[in-house]
């Protein structure tokens, strides 16, 4: 690796008009900063980029040192890949312009958007698209890996909303693609990860989406609920989204005192639908057991997407494995109850997203998201706040895994992987990891962008 050398960041600053922090500078530890307090990093240089310029000199500085660059949009990389050590940090977090076309249902986002961001943008025009469950996720990470959230059964992965982007590629160019443009890198980036370039701009096409009817719905541990929960999916319309959780009770004020901290299941519905049919579509999440406590109704879609925003800050440990299923069968909700009772605080737990709908409308080779034909994607999300704990919670993580591995298939989702999944990585991509691999050679042969679940050229 170079070293870096006064004359060189220098020359960097002209021709950047965002700020450049260095390892001496006052505010670089809260630069260095990502949402998985685990990785403690110390890079080289971080350019917290202004503009598609930035970017482009950015890139091309790296090349040209022979700098691990790590490109960071929200920082939510449970693997730590939005930064690095030694290296170069393109951190795209002042780049959040939106511009929302309502005739044409499209939203322009810069890559440094959060799904915050995105939906109060478009909630003004009762429009929005999948993604993600926790409002300071960023949008690039999420679509590039697939994207999944409560509207995907109606409106399909974030990856199947994306009409078109603007990327950096490793040579220093910038490209749009869309469905004729570099239609290659196109369908690369929808699912294949960031390993392709650094996507300045996502054009995304919205639905109409207003008020939902949604909210949580807690029970007590029981195989009933999780069966009820995947029977219901299964004949549920597309108008129904519902992500299901095995956790620890929250101390939530509609929640009985004496079920804080106790392992639960808790089903968060969102009803797209017309609001009056909202009640009877939902309906029938009372009849899977006792309700411990439930808060369902008409809300902003906004506010869905931001409801247990405070319950994972940033600065927690966190650390997940993942994994895609076909069906949930009643051994695996064996292993679910198991494994659940021992949920070790109450900011970790399994989550069971659907992903049929109109996400099995798509061919499996039509994107980079390869498996198409998963009923469910499963991650074990370990998250808790004292480092100290990290071999206990780490240990729980694994152990679940591997007690649901017999009823997975081989790969998962590439969103939910963690550091020392990289040994899953054509797994992960399945048939089309070769076609990734075709591409990969073209826009980046000698691997710049190799910070993420990394497909080597």
């Amino acid at each position: 690796m170079a070293a870096l050398t006064t004359l060189d960041t220098t020359e960097l600053q002209t021709q950047v008009r965002g700020p450049i922090v260095r390892p001496a500078d006052a505010g670089y530890d809260e630069a260095r900063r990502v949402y998985n307090a685990m990785h403690d990093r110390r890079p080289a240089l971080i350019v917290r980029a202004a503009g598609v310029a930035d970017v482009l000199a950015t890139v091309r500085f790296a090349t040209a040192q022979g700098l691990g660059l790590a490109v960071r949009g929200g920082s939510h990389s449970v693997p730590g890949f939005g930064t690095c050590d030694g290296g170069l940090v393109l951190d795209l977090g002042r780049m959040r312009g939106i511009r929302v076309d309502p005739e044409r249902r499209t939203v322009r986002a810069e890559g440094g958007c959060t799904w915050g961001d995105l939906n109060h943008a478009t909630c003004a025009f009762g429009l929005a698209t999948t993604g993600g469950v926790v409002s300071t996720t960023g949008i690039g990470g999420l679509t590039l890996g697939g994207g999944m959230g409560y509207l995907a059964r109606r409106c399909g992965l974030s990856c199947d909303n994306l009409l078109s982007a603007d990327v950096v590629t490793a040579d220093g160019r910038l490209v749009t693609c869309d469905a004729r443009r570099h239609a290659d890198l196109f369908w690369a980036i929808r699912g294949g990860g960031g390993n392709f370039g650094v996507v300045t701009s996502f054009e995304l096409g919205l639905h109409p989406v207003g008020d939902i009817v949604g909210g949580p719905t807690f029970y007590p541990l029981d195989g009933g609920v999780l069966r009820g929960y995947r029977d219901f999916m299964g004949r549920a319309p597309v108008d129904v989204g519902a992500v299901c959780a095995v956790t620890l009770a929250p101390p939530l004020p509609f929640l009985p005192d004496a079920w804080h901290g106790k392992p639960v299941v808790a089903v968060i519905a969102c009803w797209t639908g017309p609001a009056a049919d909202g009640p009877k579509a939902l309906a029938p999440l009372r009849d899977w057991g006792p309700v411990i406590g439930a808060h369902v109704g008409p809300m902003p879609y906004p506010v869905l997407n931001s409801l247990f925003d405070d319950l994972v800050p940033a600065g927690l440990q966190q650390y997940w494995k993942a994994s895609f299923v076909r069906e949930l069968a009643d051994d695996a909700i064996a292993a679910h109850l198991e494994h659940g009772a021992r949920v070790p605080c109450i900011e970790s737990g399994t989550f069971l997203f659907p992903i049929d709908g109109a996400c099995h409308e798509v061919a499996g080779d039509a994107t980079a998201f390869a498996y198409r034909d998963a009923t469910f994607s499963v991650v074990i999300a370990g998250a808790w706040p004292d480092p100290r704990d990290n071999e206990r919670n780490v240990a729980w993580v694994r152990r679940y895994h591997e007690a649901l591995r017999p009823f997975s298939a081989e790969g998962g989702y590439v969103n939910f992987m963690s550091a020392d999944d990289a040994d899953r990585v054509r797994a992960n991509y399945g048939r089309n990891y070769e076609r990734l691999t075709a591409i990969k050679r073209r826009y980046d042969p000698d691997n710049l962008f190799r910070m993420n679940q990394n497909i080597a050229p």
